[in-house]
């Protein structure tokens, strides 16, 4: 093992820039220096573990990974052999946080960025190759920070329409008179990309940021004033800007570190990462705090079933004639960030316990209606975990003990949230839900084979699947390996669609409300509105959909011409009329602290309520009765 390491240090030597150092500044560097191997799909480190080294890649393929507000992982680089890894972690001083994954299995030799950092401070030509190497990364990372967002996301506005105190961070001062040392305790001390310099009566002079700080610590500038060496004149964003206008100082000469005026006077800073965070909307108070709970105890306040401002945001939206599944689609995005903030609350209680950082990546998705984004406020949990293929690791055990019990906290602390446990079973803490890559596919593929009457429910909501956090790929790749053979597959169909015809849409033949039990109601649900959306869904399947949502189902039908626009547009009509009835019902419930259910009661609804009633399920009927004549004939609704 010494003599193939140091055969792995001599590769090292003759790379570019490590050419430039002495040999004593080279064995300064490698001293303490592991060669390490890593198997595909596992991390070489992890964006939550608290000190991470460099790593030079001598073999293999990695990707760094980083989290959008959203859930999603993103990555904006590969790592090829002979890159240095963890450049930009080190010199953001713990502001810049992401991890690396092997996309191939790959061998590193590790080095302690404490004496890189003492050779990098002594040799400047090696410093100043190092530090031109992260200005081109800072321009990746804006590239893919103004990359096109997702047009289909409702919540992610654009950067035009966002304006920079909704992203910007505290500021932190020092004077102008204070020494270089006392500068670089002090970016030790709150761990931020800058400081603002300001004089004797806080008028901002300049900035200083790490590479500022660093560059004249190479000059052997240590003994200056912060006044000669900071930034006189450093680029400037109002207060009342849009995001996108400030993006573009990032973009020219890699700048950093920007401050915030509103009077004259700096309010905030922002950073690379401020961007990161570009996410808004008609709640955004809401989710913000969401975002900023830290315990499910307290995250509990703010599910949707308890939360007052939140109930009475959605029945103003209805008040303003907004489209119910629209609303609809907020209610689920809302519930969207209840979850994604009791996964980070359970990694870090995961780490808290002993049991580290996720072995592999994954991706946590939910089912049925919240796939769809169609939730109300009477909803429960359906979803699954997607893990990358792990079967050929060494640790498997270790794999599968470790999201066994992640995905029972994350269960237990989603019912801690108002979301209660699915009498079904749909959840990740249950094995079936709970699979690699490589079983979903084939698990899939025997649904479709061998599926029984039983099953098909089953199927039916995980058809709906949507990835909300984690490695949104795995997710991608399952729906694009699923999709064709879902398509194919006859005998199927035909088992959706008798699944469709359990509940009857409660219409009689002369147009009237056919009411259940001594209270006379109408279950919403499963009455009519799933019949509406398994229709859509079996059509949806058999002409090779991949969208989940129902509305956006119709659309992609329309353009295929598959229904016609009337049809379409009857069918949203319809869904928007039931949704509504449904959504309201239920902030009755919430506000006279009734149970919530589906239930209706028709005796309590007005007139001309009624007739609007019989309209939509009159569609329901019509679209339920058309599918069980012919899944793919044109008929008119």
């Amino acid at each position: 093992m010494v003599l193939r390491k140091k055969a792995e240090l001599e590769k090292l030597r003759n790379t570019y820039p490590f050419t430039l150092l002495t040999a004593e500044e080279f064995n300064e560097i490698t001293d303490e220096s592991e060669l390490r191997k890593f198997k595909k799909n596992e991390f070489l480190f992890h964006e939550d573990e608290d000190e991470i080294e460099l790593f030079f890649l001598l073999e293999g393929l990695a990707k760094n990974i980083l989290h959008r507000t959203n859930g999603e992982q993103f990555s904006v680089r590969y790592y090829y052999q002979g890159d240095l890894i963890g450049l930009m972690i080190m010199l953001a001083g713990g502001q810049m946080k992401f991890s690396v994954q092997a996309k191939q299995d790959c061998e590193v030799i590790l080095l302690k960025k404490r004496a890189f950092l003492k050779v990098m401070t002594n040799n400047k030509a090696f410093s100043e190759i190092v530090l031109e190497g992260i200005g081109v990364r800072m321009k990746t990372l804006y590239n893919e920070i103004t990359r096109k967002r997702n047009e289909e996301d409702s919540e992610n506005i654009s950067l035009f329409r966002t304006r920079v105190e909704a992203i910007m961070n505290p500021p932190i001062f020092i004077s102008q008179e204070a020494t270089i040392v006392q500068a670089a305790k002090r970016l030790r001390e709150v761990l931020t990309t800058g400081l603002v310099v300001v004089d004797e009566k806080q008028n901002l002079v300049g900035t200083l940021t790490q590479r500022d700080l660093l560059h004249s610590i190479v000059s052997g500038e240590t003994d200056q004033l912060i006044k000669s060496v900071m930034n006189k004149r450093p680029y400037k964003a109002q207060y009342e800007s849009f995001g996108y206008d400030i993006l573009s100082y990032f973009k020219d000469d890699h700048v950093d570190f920007i401050p915030v005026i509103k009077h004259e006077k700096v309010v905030g800073v922002l950073t690379a990462e401020s961007f990161l965070q570009l996410q808004d909307s008609n709640y955004i108070n809401l989710s913000h705090s969401i975002h900023h709970t830290y315990s499910i105890n307290d995250l509990t306040k703010l599910a949707a079933v308890n939360n007052q401002l939140f109930i009475d945001f959605v029945e103003a939206l209805l008040s303003n004639n907004t489209y119910a599944y629209d609303v609809a689609e907020l209610i689920s995005n809302y519930n969207d960030k209840i979850h994604r903030q009791v996964i980070r609350i359970v990694l870090k209680e995961m780490k808290l316990e002993g049991y580290g950082t996720p072995p592999v990546n994954y991706c946590f998705i939910v089912m049925g209606s919240q796939g769809r984004r169609e939730q109300t406020f009477s909803t429960d949990q359906d979803n699954g975990l997607i893990l990358a293929n792990y079967e050929h690791l060494t640790n498997k055990q270790e794999i599968e003990n470790y999201f066994k019990i992640f995905a029972e906290k994350v269960n237990i602390g989603l019912k801690e949230c108002g979301f209660p446990l699915c009498s079904g079973g749909v959840m990740a803490k249950e094995l079936k839900w709970r699979r690699s890559l490589n079983e979903w596919i084939i698990e899939v593929k025997r649904w479709v084979k061998e599926t029984d009457a039983e099953e098909i429910r089953n199927f039916t909501i995980f058809c709906d699947f949507r990835p909300i956090f984690g490695d949104f790929s795995l997710a991608v790749r399952l729906r694009d390996e699923t999709t064709d053979t879902v398509q194919k597959g006859k005998i199927l169909q035909l088992l959706l669609m008798k699944d469709t015809l359990r509940f009857r849409v409660p219409l009689n033949p002369f147009g009237l409300i056919i009411t259940s039990g001594k209270t006379k109601s109408v279950n919403l649900k499963k009455g009519a509105i799933m019949q509406i959306v398994n229709g859509v869904r079996i059509f949806a399947i058999k002409n090779g959909i991949k969208n989940e949502n129902t509305i956006k189902r119709l659309t992609e039908l329309k353009e295929k011409e598959v229904l016609h626009p009337r049809d379409v547009n009857n069918v949203k009509t319809a869904l928007h009329i039931l949704m509504t009835f449904r959504i309201k019902n239920n902030i009755k419930q919430l506000r006279s602290n009734s149970l919530l259910s589906n239930e209706l009661l028709v005796e309590m609804v007005t007139k001309d309520e009624k007739n609007t009633l019989k309209e939509a399920l009159g569609i329901a009927k019509r679209l339920q009765q058309m599918s069980e004549i012919s899944v793919g004939r044109k008929r008119g609704i």
